[in-house]
């Protein structure tokens, strides 16, 4: 009798071992490509300042000489240059030595004009579209593909959290462990057992970098993201009632429709000026309120075009404790309502630290390296995973392991249903690829012949 449950107990963790890995393999062969451009446009946006000021050195470096002359002066000059263009943003350089920046739309195009602000000189300009770095963030992004791209990038990232788990299960020693192949590659023990560690040791030491910027780029995208930022702003995580200095307004206007914004501050209410009729407030004077409230000098004035918009005043800083959103009313410079991270719920405080420290800003060089690795390894974990598949793989068929019966598959199916309903996206899809196997390969000789090895 204890002889037959042995054998069954040993029937059942090898049909499980077979399961995990038939999911893990399906999630590879889809996903991982996806992760592989990833990790190569995460990689470089790390170092995105020191990219961009290597690019444009010639628009953002210029000679202090004297006191600078007026934002108004700097935007006329802008004008006079452009005439019939519409300025939506300025932005004072953040240190002596740097270039003001004046946003307009001309047409379809919206270009960055740069101007010396000790002279009020025109230095030259730069088509957003056309900006290296913005398209390396778009295909980052959204794969260049618009909400459609969005959507396979969450769905990428959050398989990648499948991967994670049932690679780790992969990984886990099922014997006494031992350091070789568990924490460090064997070479010595022949090609085959070298490519499985050169793809599962890498793997298991980035396991938890991974989840990490999965994690914290996820509240970016547009159908998590969104739904888990409504979450938090409706139940009050996201900002508190006390931001307003005064009664909330009732808008239907986000301030992520009129600015580039922290991820804290999107789903902020727009507020209206009210002195509608009298003289818009010079941008001087804007300039000198965000000097008196200690904005970072990173930050951007965005310029309203509606009679009863305001001006908004915005950074994202390097680091998290910077961060700041200013609505002022453009008549009277009235400070509607003043944002920072002190003002966070503590869900927003949480999304905003990790997104300082997914981009590789809030702990400088020393961030952008430790992310720098974690993508370095799985673009390494990716391209073993690909070869020891090309390797092992049957002539005609896609190698993928037999699928055991549906009740044996049920443990690994609650816990990726479980990830499902945290994930809807994962959820849908994993009910997709469920019925796929289930309906088409495991019933057609021909394709389950193909996709088993």
């Amino acid at each position: 009798m204890e002889e037959v449950q042995k054998k069954s107990s040993k029937q059942s963790r090898a049909s499980l071992y077979k399961t995990v890995w038939r999911w893990h393999f399906y999630a590879g062969i889809i996903f991982a490509p996806f992760l592989l451009i990833l990790a190569v446009t995460g990689g470089i946006y790390l170092f995105k300042p020191q990219i961009e000021q290597a690019l444009y050195q010639e628009y953002y470096e210029v000679n202090p000489q004297g006191e600078k002359v007026s934002a108004s002066q700097q935007i006329q000059e802008v004008k006079n240059l452009y005439p019939g263009a519409a300025v939506t943003k300025y932005r004072p350089g953040e240190s002596a030595a740097r270039s003001s920046e004046v946003t307009i739309t001309s047409g379809e195009e919206t270009l960055t004009v740069f101007v010396d602000p000790y002279t009020g000189e025109f230095i030259g300009e730069l088509n957003n579209d056309d900006r290296i770095m913005n398209k390396i963030e778009e295909i980052h992004g959204e794969l260049m593909a618009g909400t459609v791209g969005d959507r396979i990038v969450e769905l990428a990232a959050c398989w990648a959290i499948v991967l994670i788990v049932t690679g780790m299960y992969l990984w886990f020693p099922k014997k006494k462990p031992h350091v070789m192949g568990v924490l460090i590659p064997r070479f010595k023990k022949g090609h085959k057992i070298l490519r499985r560690d050169l793809h599962a040791v890498p793997a298991f030491w980035i396991a938890a970098g991974m989840f990490f910027l999965i994690i914290t780029g996820l509240p970016w995208s547009g159908f998590w993201g969104n739904n888990f930022q409504a979450i938090a702003t409706n139940s009050g995580l996201g900002y508190p009632p006390s931001t307003w200095l005064g009664s909330a307004p009732s808008s239907t206007v986000k301030t992520e429709d009129i600015a580039e914004v922290p991820w804290a501050a999107e789903k902020l209410d727009v507020p209206t000026s009210k002195l509608q009729g009298f003289i818009p407030l010079p941008i001087d004077d804007v300039v000198e309120i965000a000097n008196r409230e200690g904005m970072h000098p990173n930050y951007t004035i965005t310029i309203p075009s509606e009679k009863d918009g305001v001006y908004t005043l915005s950074v994202n800083p390097p680091k998290v404790k910077d961060e700041a959103t200013i609505h002022i009313d453009q008549y009277s410079g009235a400070v509607l309502a003043d944002y920072r991270y002190e003002n966070y719920g503590k869900v927003a405080q949480i999304v905003a630290l990790g997104i300082t420290l997914h981009k590789g800003t809030e702990f400088g060089i020393v961030n952008q390296f430790l992310s720098l690795l974690i993508c370095l390894g799985i673009i390494l974990v990716v391209c073993t995973g690909f070869y020891m598949w090309i390797k092992r793989k049957p002539t005609k068929e896609m190698g993928a392991p037999k699928a055991p019966s549906l009740k044996k598959q049920g443990p690994l199916l609650l816990l990726i249903i479980g990830l499902g309903i945290i994930f809807p996206l994962v959820g849908l899809s994993v009910i997709s690829v469920w019925l796929l196997d289930l309906l088409i390969v495991q019933r057609i000789p021909a394709v389950n012949r193909f996709l088993n090895a």
